[in-house]
């Protein structure tokens, strides 16, 4: 479970403190799919950043399965997130000079997993990558590259996946692979996702969606 409990957050500006966040609170319950939509400068990335733990709020707190991650120390938030965290960004953030399947090994040899280039390799199969392990990124189309980025999302078996703009640098038939990708890791391994999106058909999949705009929540619509 992810709780917010009067989150929010201003930074330091040219023309002196902006708040990017107003204070929000709310919970997302374990397996469920939580879309987070508004226009460009809402706070929708602000927000997806704080529930990571690669923000810190200004005011509130964060917890995630009970823990307040907002004061865990580096060490302590950098462990609960290989743990229970994967993450997914618009412009995939592949290391160039790393193969596919290099790529997703990354987490895996961080944190110790034994068998990690079968499970890898495991992963690339269920994201539709077989045979395509041993190319560079340079060499696979943006689907392909944010397909490897989901399965290294996935390397340390996370509880909650939080996706920014997934399908934002994709073409729509491409967008829609990938939507159904996130689908099945929702729906068939019982993950959390939150998505961060512009996509009207992304969050029509969601269980629920969280409407921002001019960094306050507007609106939280229940899908049945």
């Amino acid at each position: 479970m992810i709780e917010l409990s009067e989150v929010s957050r201003t930074v330091t500006s040219g023309a002196g403190p902006l708040t990017i966040l107003h204070p929000s609170s709310f919970r997302i319950e374990q397996g469920r799919t939580v879309a987070i939509t508004g226009p460009s400068g809402s706070g929708k990335s602000t927000l997806l950043g704080l529930l990571a733990g690669l923000d810190t709020p200004t005011t509130g707190a964060v917890s995630i399965d009970g823990v307040n991650i907002t004061r865990l120390g580096e060490e302590a938030l950098a462990r609960l997130r290989g743990e229970k965290i994967g993450i997914v960004f618009q412009f995939f953030h592949l290391l160039p000079s790393l193969t596919a399947l290099e790529n997703v090994l990354v987490p895996m040899e961080l944190a110790g997993v034994a068998d990690a280039r079968v499970r890898a390799a495991a992963l690339l199969a269920d994201v539709g990558l077989t045979g395509r392990g041993h190319h560079y990124p340079s060499q696979l189309s943006g689907g392909e590259q944010q397909r490897v980025a989901i399965a290294r999302a996935l390397a340390n078996d996370p509880p909650i996946l939080l996706a920014d703009e997934p399908t934002g640098n994709l073409d729509s038939a491409t967008g829609r692979q990938v939507i159904d990708l996130l689908m099945h890791v929702n729906r068939d391994h019982g993950r959390t996702l939150v998505l961060v999106t512009h996509d009207p058909e992304l969050a029509q999949v969601a269980d629920e969606v969280i409407a921002l705009r001019d960094g306050r929540v507007v609106s939280r619509t229940e899908r049945t």
